[in-house]
């Protein structure tokens, strides 16, 4: 049976629908909720909420300073919630509340740092997060206006703010949004769901400080909880390595494009074959060496922000633009251009 869900989020429709097939009575329950209200939340504003929130931060401050204000929904699914912290007060006493606080601020001053970026949109967008989203909800997601993230089921999932790249992950598809716009469904969506791998997986590597050979390159490893046999939810060194579990499956992402799958589940396979993409800048990030956001993002991001990316590209166009970007920033014959080059090479994508 294939299961599929209009909205994107974190966790992908086909492991909740392994859970409603094969997980007992509460854990099917759940996913069942879950990947119903994915499908047909639409945003709601919450009046009175919302409108407190944007006048207490309305006032710009200094450009790359962030404005954060994070919500309370109280495990129901009206957004945003309680306003319950904003930008400059202290830690709170609910861990799910200062961790989307501080894992917005870091992803903030990533993009700010290394790419003067100004939060989602460039010019200042108010970053906005709900936690106790829903009743054991088991996902997170971008809404178009704000990050909403479950508290997990506690069996299967933690909490999602759990995971400093997961909350990355889904604020880059809000600059995904505002920059290239690209379609969620098939390869224009697999590389939606594979740039926001990338950058939430720069965003932790940042944090810690490590170089690309230091780096794990695992996607949501805070997220399966100690009954889950698996390190992550991916695994962009090694896709389909990441979890090899009784109820969930053996993760099914591919890391080449003679085993892309063509389905019309999961909107076209874009949690399954963003996988390529995935494995494609792993390779170039370790060939070039370092901090994989100083070369490795940047051709990324350059790529993400180049007004020739059409909001429909497939694989093969998205390569031949970050080879160019490549070229123009670093030289045709450098060895950062060659990385790219090869890096697609290896997964099997000709660049177009």
């Amino acid at each position: 049976m294939g299961y599929s869900s209009g909205r994107r989020g974190f966790i992908p429709p086909y492991i909740l629908g392994r859970i409603i097939e094969h997980g007992s009575a509460q854990q099917r329950e759940r996913a069942l909720g879950t990947l119903s209200q994915l499908r047909d939340l639409l945003p709601n504003p919450g009046p009175a909420n919302r409108q407190r929130t944007h006048s207490a931060i309305a006032e710009r401050g200094r450009a790359g300073e962030p404005r954060r204000s994070i919500h309370d929904a109280g495990g129901k699914t009206l957004l945003p919630g309680a306003l319950v912290r904003i930008e400059g007060q202290p830690p709170t006493a609910d861990a799910a509340v200062d961790e989307a606080y501080e894992a917005l601020g870091i992803t903030h001053r990533f993009f700010w740092e290394q790419f003067a970026r100004d939060s989602i949109d460039g010019h200042g967008f108010a970053l906005i997060g709900s936690v106790h989203y829903g009743t054991g909800y088991e996902n997170a997601f971008w809404n178009g206006a704000q990050m909403v993230f479950g508290d997990g089921d506690g069996e299967i999932f933690n909490r999602f703010t759990l995971s400093l790249d997961v909350v990355a992950h889904e604020l880059t598809h809000g600059i995904i949004e505002s920059e290239a716009g690209l379609i969620y469904q098939d390869q224009s969506g697999a590389l939606n769901e594979s740039i926001s791998d990338v950058f939430g997986v720069l965003v932790r590597q940042f944090k810690q400080d490590q170089t690309a050979d230091q780096a794990d390159w695992l996607i949501g490893a805070e997220l399966l909880t100690d009954r889950v046999r698996g390190d992550a939810l991916r695994s962009m060194a090694n896709p389909g390595s990441a979890y090899d579990d009784p109820l969930l499956g053996r993760d099914p992402q591919p890391g080449h494009m003679r085993d892309f799958i063509v389905t019309r589940d999961d909107n076209g396979g874009v949690h399954l074959n963003s996988g390529i993409p995935n494995r494609a800048f792993h390779l170039a990030a370790m060939r070039i060496g370092g901090y994989a956001w100083e070369k490795a993002g940047r051709i990324w991001y350059d790529t993400l922000c180049d007004a020739r990316l059409a909001n429909d590209a497939d694989f093969a166009v998205f390569a031949g633009l970050t080879t160019d970007n490549a070229m123009a920033r670093f030289g045709a014959a450098s060895d950062e251009a060659q990385a790219v080059r090869q890096a697609w090479a290896d997964v099997g994508i000709v660049p177009n």
